[in-house]
C-alpha cells in the first residue's frame, strides 16, 4: 500500500503522524511511504531521517494526498484540506466527528473511508489509541491550569501547592479515566487539594488506592458537581463517551458561582466540551474569560509537547496502520474488531452510532458495507 504522511496544518500543531522508525517498519512489510517535506521538524524529526528510513520526501501536500491510498495524520482534515478528499481514500487520524457536523458531512459527500483513532475500542471498553494522548493531556492540564491561575493571565494569583501557612488550591477533576487519573496524580504531586468526580466507584477506589489517599473521591451527580466545582480554584474536565458528544456536566450557572479568577481546563473540548461555557481555542490564543473564570480549551493540547506526543502516538497507532496496509481495509475490518469499531464514515455512510446520534444521521453498521 502507498501511505501518505502530510504535514499538520492546525495552528501550532507540531506533531507528526509517524516517526522514522514507524516508516521503516512499514517498508519492511513491503509498503511505500510518502512524507511531506518538513512534516516532522516540529517534533525534531528531520527529512534526512525519514529518507534514511526509506520514505520518499514529497514537496507539497497535494502530491501526498493525491498519490496515497491511505493518509495517516494526527488531527482531523481542516477546510483547506477538504479539496484533497476523494472517494475510497482511507483517512486514519483523530477525527472527533461528534464535534463537527461540517467535517462529518464532507467525509460523507466525498465518500471517504474515515477511521478515528479515538473510537478504536478493545473488548474491555478501553481506547488504546486515545490513551497516550489522554495521558499527555491529563498531565498537561495541571501545568496549564497553574499558568491560568497566574495573575497576568487573568487568574486569581494562586499557587497550586500553597505555601507554609497558606492553604493549597482546590483542584476538581471531572472524570477518572486516563486523562483524569494523570491530572489527579500531577495535582496531588504538587501539593494541591484534589477532588476527583466520576460515576464509576471502581475507578474512584483505584485512584484513591494508587494515590495513597492523597485525593478525595466523590460520586458524580448534579448536587455533588455543583458543590465541588463552585468551591474550586481549578476545574479539569476530562469526561469522554467514545465517539459521542461530551455531556455538559457543568452549567453556566455553576461556572458563574465559581470564585473570580478561578480556572477551567476542558480536555473534553475535542468532543464538544463537558462545561457549558467552553468553546474551542488554539495554542496561539489559548485562553478567554467567561463568567470571571479563565478558560483553557485548546483542542490539541498534546501538541505543546510534540516530540513526546509523536513518539507516544506512533507506539500506539503503528500496529493498526500496519494491519490496514497489510490486509487492506475490508480484510483488516473483518479480522480486527477493535479497528472495525473505529470506522466513523464509510463510502458515504455514517457507521459509528455516536456520530450518527450527534447529528441525527442514519446509522449503518460497517459490517453491512465492508
Amino acid at each position: 500500500m502507498l501511505i501518505g504522511i502530510p504535514k499538520e496544518i492546525k495552528a501550532e500543531e507540531n506533531r507528526v503522524a509517524m516517526t522514522p522508525a514507524g516508516v521503516s517498519a512499514l517498508l519492511a512489510h513491503g509498503h511505500r511511504v510518502l512524507v511531506q517535506r518538513h512534516a516532522g521538524e516540529g517534533s525534531g524529526l528531520l527529512d534526512a531521517q525519514y529518507r534514511s528510513a526509506g520514505a520518499e520526501i514529497v514537496a507539497g501536500a497535494r502530491a501526498v494526498w493525491e498519490r496515497a491510498e491511505m493518509i495517516v495524520k494526527v488531527k482531523e482534515p481542516l477546510r483547506s484540506e477538504y479539496r484533497y478528499l476523494r472517494e475510497g481514500l482511507i483517512v486514519f487520524t483523530y477525527l472527533h466527528l461528534a464535534a463537527s457536523r461540517e467535517l462529518t458531512q464532507t467525509l460523507r459527500s466525498k465518500k471517504v473511508r474515515a477511521i478515528g483513532y479515538e473510537t478504536i475500542q478493545l473488548d474491555d471498553g478501553t481506547l488504546p489509541l486515545l490513551a497516550p494522548m489522554s495521558e499527555v493531556a491529563g498531565r498537561l492540564s495541571i501545568q496549564v491550569g497553574a499558568w491560568c491561575l497566574q495573575k497576568p493571565n487573568g487568574g486569581a494569583g494562586i499557587l497550586l501547592g500553597g505555601a507554609s501557612g497558606v492553604r493549597p488550591a482546590k483542584v476538581v477533576i471531572l472524570g477518572a479515566g486516563i486523562a483524569g487519573a494523570n491530572a489527579g496524580q500531577i495535582a496531588a504531586g504538587v501539593g494541591a487539594n484534589v477532588c476527583v468526580i466520576d460515576l464509576n466507584p471502581v475507578r474512584l477506589r483505584y485512584l484513591h488506592d494508587i494515590l495513597g489517599g492523597h485525593i478525595t473521591t466523590v460520586m458524580s451527580n448534579r448536587a455533588n458537581i455543583e458543590e465541588e466545582v463552585s468551591d474550586a480554584d481549578l476545574v479539569v474536565g476530562s469526561v469522554l463517551i467514545a465517539g459521542a458528544k461530551a455531556p455538559h456536566l457543568v452549567t453556566r450557572k455553576t461556572v458563574k458561582a465559581m470564585k473570580p479568577g478561578a480556572a477551567i481546563v476542558d480536555i473534553s473540548i475535542d468532543q464538544g466540551g463537558c462545561i457549558e461555557t467552553s468553546r474551542p481555542t488554539t495554542l496561539d490564543d489559548p485562553i478567554y474569560v467567561a463568567e470571571r473564570v479563565v478558560h483553557y480549551c485548546v483542542t490539541n493540547m498534546p501538541a505543546v509537547v510534540p516530540r513526546t506526543s509523536t513518539f507516544a502516538l506512533t507506539n500506539a497507532t503503528l500496529s493498526y496502520a500496519m494491519d490496514l496496509a497489510d490486509k487492506g481495509l475490508p480484510g483488516a475490518l473483518r479480522r480486527n474488531i477493535p479497528l472495525r469499531r473505529g470506522v466513523n464514515v464509510f463510502d458515504g455512510n455514517v457507521v459509528h452510532a455516536g456520530v450518527a446520534e450527534a447529528f441525527g444521521f442514519e446509522y449503518v453498521p460497517v459490517e453491512n458495507l465492508a
